[in-house]
């Protein structure tokens, strides 16, 4: 039997859950047990695009409505972006506003849920990892618009360590961290967890999820380096730029020593000079009598 998929691999997690409203329903309703149960009427995006699985920067979400017409957003992701807080709260604040169209009503808007589920840590709260965001006043935070847009947040890595009660949750936060350990998963009783493991068994075997769950995992390393070496070439560049000011600092500091005031055209002159330049400057600087015979004004 082929090793199982990783169901934190954005693709098969879409592939699992956008087949299964049903799963999809628990792992909501797992997440938001202080609210009464949802069901899952339809899933709206249930086809994954080829480009999306090369797509840099891109996350396979999960986008569905219940019987009262709310929206859910549910993402898994496990590689932390710089613009991560500004990207979710972008994308359910557009779920919200593209259920209006014109001459709609304001009160026609139904509430938008988001559920991200994180294999990282993305706040330095060692002792939290379940979070939800909503619009509430500072000062009394138990005074809350209506809750039109909420953001539910799951620090997979932390509440694996946390060890939440037994229950729904916890049982779906051991098959994220652990589906690949049989002792740790011969113990989950939870059904829709039990049957969720079946279907990751069936997908497994599929020749095609398993090439086009590599083609996302490639992907996503593929982002990982060219981020890496951004930061990378950065700060090359950093180093460069803070070397090159201090040669131009250095370089006017001796004219000035030699020469006196040096006039802004020939300050202007260095700003611009490059690096290599400034050396050959200074160079003339240190065996030049007059000032032209550096800048040869």
């Amino acid at each position: 039997m082929p090793l199982l998929l990783d169901p934190k691999n954005d693709f098969v997690f879409k592939r699992l859950f956008a087949a299964s409203p049903e799963l999809l329903a628990d792992l909501i309703n797992a997440v938001r047990s202080d609210e009464p149960p949802v069901e899952v009427t339809e899933v709206l995006n249930p086809r994954i695009d080829p480009e999306e699985l090369t797509g840099k920067f891109i996350v396979l979400d999960v986008l569905a409505c219940d019987a009262a017409g709310r929206f859910y957003n549910i993402e898994m992701q496990v590689r932390r972006h710089a613009g991560w807080n500004a990207r979710s709260t972008y994308y359910l604040a557009r779920t919200l506003t593209n259920q209006l169209k014109n001459g709609d009503d304001y009160t026609a808007l139904k509430p938008v849920i988001g559920i991200h589920l994180l294999d990282f840590d993305l706040f330095d709260v060692p002792e939290q990892a379940f979070w939800c965001f909503e619009l509430r006043d500072r000062l009394r935070p138990q005074v809350a618009l209506e809750g039109q847009l909420q953001l539910n947040v799951i620090e997979l890595l932390k509440a694996d360590r946390l060890l939440p009660q037994p229950g729904a949750l916890s049982a779906w936060i051991a098959w994220f961290e652990h589906w690949q350990e049989e002792n740790t998963m011969s113990t989950i009783t939870h059904p829709a967890v039990r049957q969720a493991m079946e279907e990751l068994r069936h997908l497994s075997e599929d020749d095609e999820a398993r090439r086009l769950a590599f083609v996302r995992e490639r992907a996503l390393r593929d982002e990982v380096s060219l981020m890496n070496t951004a930061r990378e070439e950065g700060r090359e560049e950093g180093v460069g730029l803070g070397v090159r000011q201090e040669r131009e600092a250095a370089l006017l500091r001796i004219l000035e020593l030699k020469f006196g005031p040096v006039p802004d055209t020939i300050r202007g002159m260095l700003r611009s000079a490059s690096l290599d330049e400034l050396l050959q400057l200074f160079d003339k600087a240190l065996r030049a009598s007059q000032l032209d015979e550096v800048i040869g004004t």
